[in-house]
């Protein structure tokens, strides 16, 4: 073996290459190091930086500081999420998410990372950002109004002609006929989109959920795939709508095996479930983080989502597929968000993950309805 390969790479060399901002601080908030990225992102050398406090270089009273407070008290990890960090130096709308973690064994010592593409951001192009729900919920009333009624008039005209044709005209009607439902089908589908209606939730029990739906796969679409289950037995229940959960993850399954493909003959397909108490996200209208602490991940081994569909993979008419009509995430992503939670991917040549975070049920009136 070669001298190079056991070489120790110093881990100052290590944090220089990351891209988002790293900071090491003391007990007092004084910053004592500070990785390349952050001298980009506050605008100052490193020299200047490990002169200065952390909440001198943030907006007064900035929630980050909190974060900290609470990471070194519970000496664990704390994420929180869409976090307005904006100043004159650092500049406009700037948000970012916060990673806190204490350097164990006394957790005097803090590091925070910063990252600005925030879970929360992907959800706004996953249609739960006002704009894309509107817009798409308008377009789904729109079509549903204005175009089902002349689509069953058309379909209508096409069989009272048919009874009159030869049979290569019949075929031509037949073909109209075909083509209507697909688009009245079509049409049901975007009528999602526009249900406004407030999602009744109660105690889910999410592994009666998955179970459920891996029932549907192995007895159809997945019949062919190895299924892998991590699931933690103690998890609280989830505060959610068990049809509309089916429906997510059944929907994620099907993605999963539609991936890894009818004739592999190592396809894998891994549902797993865990409780992460560090998690939380900032919402609009929410005086307090919303704590999403229930992660439950759905993962194939399939060749991985191409890269140029990425950043709009929740977006609708979206897809990869050639008989795909892009609305199965899109509808995916709308339900996460009526719950109060957040979906995000991540993918890779055989491992892609879709990861769902979801808030735990807490009794209204001191009573809990655990629903399977």
């Amino acid at each position: 073996m070669s001298a190079t390969s056991t070489r120790e790479v110093p881990s100052s060399q290590i944090l220089g290459v990351l891209p988002h901002p790293v900071i090491t601080l003391d007990a007092s908030g004084q910053v004592i190091d500070a990785n390349a990225a952050s001298e980009a992102f506050f605008q100052m050398g490193k020299a200047q930086l490990k002169r200065s406090r952390l909440a001198d270089l943030l907006p007064f009273g900035s929630p980050i500081v909190s974060v900290i407070d609470e990471a070194r008290a519970r000496r664990a990890t704390i994420n929180e999420y869409r976090i307005d960090v904006s100043t004159p130096r650092i500049g406009p709308d700037r948000i970012v998410d916060v990673n806190a973690i204490p350097l164990l064994p006394d957790a005097e010592f803090i590091v925070i990372m910063l990252q600005e593409r925030t879970i929360a951001d992907k959800m706004d192009r996953q249609l739960t950002h006002r704009g894309a729900a509107r817009s798409v919920s308008a377009l789904a009333a729109m079509l549903a109004h204005e175009i089902k009624n002349p689509l069953s008039g058309i379909r209508g005209a096409a069989q009272l002609l048919e009874t009159d044709l030869s049979d290569d005209d019949r075929a031509l009607t037949r073909l109209i006929c075909d083509e209507t439902d697909r688009i009245v089908k079509l049409v049901d589908r975007m009528e999602a989109f526009s249900d406004e209606r407030p999602t009744e939730r109660a105690a889910v029990n999410i592994h009666f959920v998955l179970d459920h739906v891996k029932r549907i796969a192995q007895a159809g679409f997945a019949r062919h795939i190895r299924f892998i289950e991590s699931y933690d037995p103690s998890l609280p229940p989830v505060d959610g709508n068990r049809d509309q959960l089916i429906q997510v993850f059944l929907n994620l399954v099907k993605n999963a095996a539609e991936a890894v493909g009818e004739d592999a003959i190592d396809g894998e397909i891994e549902l797993t479930t865990a409780f992460r108490p560090g998690v939380r996200m900032r919402v609009a209208g929410a005086s307090t983080p919303v704590a999403l602490p229930l992660e439950f991940c759905v993962r194939d081994n399939g060749p991985g989502v191409a890269p140029e569909l990425m950043d709009r993979l929740f977006d609708p008419f979206v897809t990869s597929k050639t008989s795909g009509t892009g609305l199965g995430l899109a509808l995916v992503a709308k339900l996460i968000g009526d719950h109060g939670g957040i979906i995000e991917c991540e993918s890779h040549p055989r491992r892609t993950m879709f990861r769902v975070l979801l808030p735990m049920f807490s009794p209204r009136d001191g009573r809990g309805d655990d629903q399977g």
